[in-house]
């Protein structure tokens, strides 16, 4: 039988554009994320920081919306995300999570774990992602491999959703001499596929890859039966995209990196071009490897 298009949204800010058929936007959850990896159907991640722009990413179909620490310097005009503090995330995750509550709430929550808020213990991790969790994220994410291995399953074995960070990682950016591509050459790229499997093996649900040559993602997506890829910079092969909201909207104040496209050409307002952004991830348009990845 068929299925009657929800009606408009009112808001405080505005209406917002009618939300998908009740049948496609059941609440996401890891089993329902599982299934679409094992499908094959392309996840489609955003960032957002408040309550308007988490509802109106939701309301075009975002499936998962990643509060990140990348609101450093996009909100704060910070020069990396490494000042970003637990508290400032505890206040913008609790922001998100009402705006996703006040319209549609079917969009699963992920929450970046600060510079400094779990890299002193497993322990003081547990603290941080408790935090978080009690302002309404769904799964916390940490950056890096090896070392972060036990800090994933010990998470994991308490109950706290995990989404892991390779490549380009830019808590570490200083570390890694600057936003540069990550996994090049063998022995680069055999230390990434190692530290990839044993955060899956840890337990991890989901693992971003930031500029890591297209041909290592894919390859490593299709290695991961249990842990879905989500790409920025990696090309069109992982099994999901994700882009920080403002730059996608061509609201940046620096340079727009490679990867990114600017979603707002062509589009009436906002809610159009987040719309255009998941059928663009859905059908496998974005990203061209010819121009958003290496």
């Amino acid at each position: 039988m068929p299925t009657t298009p929800a009606a408009s949204a009112a808001t405080p800010y505005g209406t917002l554009p009618p939300a998908s058929p009740p049948a496609q936007r059941k609440p996401l959850s890891l089993p329902r994320l599982a299934d679409m990896h094992a499908r094959g159907e392309k996840i489609a991640m955003l960032t957002a920081y408040d309550a308007t722009f988490a509802a109106m990413a939701d309301a075009a179909g975002v499936e998962c919306i990643l509060v990140g620490d990348s609101l450093g310097m996009v909100c704060q005009g910070l020069h990396s995300t490494a000042g970003v503090t637990l508290e400032t995330m505890r206040y913008h995750t609790e922001s998100v999570f009402r705006g996703l509550h006040r319209v549609q709430g079917t969009a699963w929550l992920i929450a970046d774990l600060p510079f400094g808020s779990y890299h002193e213990s497993r322990e003081q991790a547990l603290r941080s992602a408790t935090v978080l969790m009690q302002a309404g994220a769904h799964m916390v994410k940490l950056e890096g491999g090896g070392w972060t291995t036990d800090t994933v399953r010990f998470l994991v074995e308490r109950g706290i959703p995990v989404c892991a960070h390779l490549g380009l990682t830019p808590q570490t950016v200083h570390a890694l001499g600057g936003y540069r591509v990550q996994g090049k050459g063998e022995e680069a790229a055999a230390r990434l596929r190692r530290e990839a499997h044993a955060l899956q093996d840890a337990g991890a649900a989901m693992l971003v890859l930031e500029m890591v040559p297209a041909v290592l993602a894919t390859e490593l997506t299709g290695e991961l039966k249990h842990c879905a890829t989500i790409g920025i910079g990696a090309g069109r092969g992982t099994a999901g995209q994700v882009l920080v909201l403002h730059d996608m909207l061509g609201m940046n104040l620096g340079r727009m990196a490679k990867f990114v496209r600017n979603f707002m050409h062509g589009a009436d307002g906002i809610a159009q071009a987040i719309e255009a952004y998941v059928r663009a991830v859905k059908d496998g348009s974005f990203p061209d490897d010819r121009l958003h990845a290496w």
